[in-house]
């Protein structure tokens, strides 16, 4: 099995020094830079715009993940493209059509996700997992970071790689909210291909050090 993708939360990032942190990640083992966009309305908090999202594709040289936690997201699809993003990622919860909004990110140009909150049902996903190139797998309550990891979760991610499996589908699974150095292995080992940590290497002494610690751990 490949090593998983490492995608660093740029909301645990300091954001008065964000261009020192993404450069830190630039130089690190990390694959992806992770943007979580929170409206306030979906979930409980409000995150960063357009303006940010362009900031930081103007540094970063990983590609841009961007998970969208907002309502009615196919008002901004092609705003997002044009700030940098390299995949978008919706909610399942936040989606009325959601095979023409899958449709859609992919005719901009990017890659196309769907994310899932812990109380939704994994097996919702069933209809549209043929279209996407990305699944994410809440393991936390979003709209905040530094929560603790959702064990059920992995069951998710275990279903997830089943159904790739027996039908050859390939997109990839991508886990977001607690993971560390302890959950990591436990997300992969579920069947996990890009892990979303924010906290546990932002919050560290050493984040390029992390990364590499918990890419080493998943070997």
């Amino acid at each position: 099995m490949n090593v998983p993708l490492i995608s660093p939360s740029v909301l645990s990032a300091d954001f008065g020094n964000l261009a020192r942190d993404i450069d830190t990640v630039n130089r690190s083992e990390a694959d992806w830079l992770h943007l979580d966009v929170m409206d306030g309305v979906f979930v409980p908090n409000i995150s960063f715009g357009f303006p940010v999202i362009s900031a930081v594709k103007g540094h970063s040289t990983k590609p841009l993940d961007v998970h969208l936690m907002i309502s009615d997201p196919d008002r901004y699809l092609s705003r997002f493209r044009d700030a940098g993003a390299d995949i978008l990622t919706v909610h399942y919860e936040a989606a009325t059509h959601l095979h023409r909004t899958v449709d859609e990110i992919k005719r901009l140009g990017m890659k196309a996700g769907v994310s899932i909150n812990p109380h939704t049902p994994v097996t919702h996903l069933s209809e549209i997992l043929p279209f996407l190139d990305l699944v994410l797998v809440m393991s936390v309550n979003p709209g905040f970071g530094g929560q603790s990891f959702i064990y059920p979760a992995l069951e998710k991610l275990r279903w997830l790689r089943r159904q790739a499996e027996s039908n050859g589908y390939h997109y990839h699974i991508e886990v977001d909210g607690g993971v560390d150095l302890v959950t990591a292995p436990l997300a992969t080992e579920a069947g996990a291909s890009v892990l979303v940590a924010g906290s546990a290497i932002f919050g560290s002494e050493n984040p390029a050090l992390t990364i590499s610690e918990m890419k080493r751990s998943l070997k």
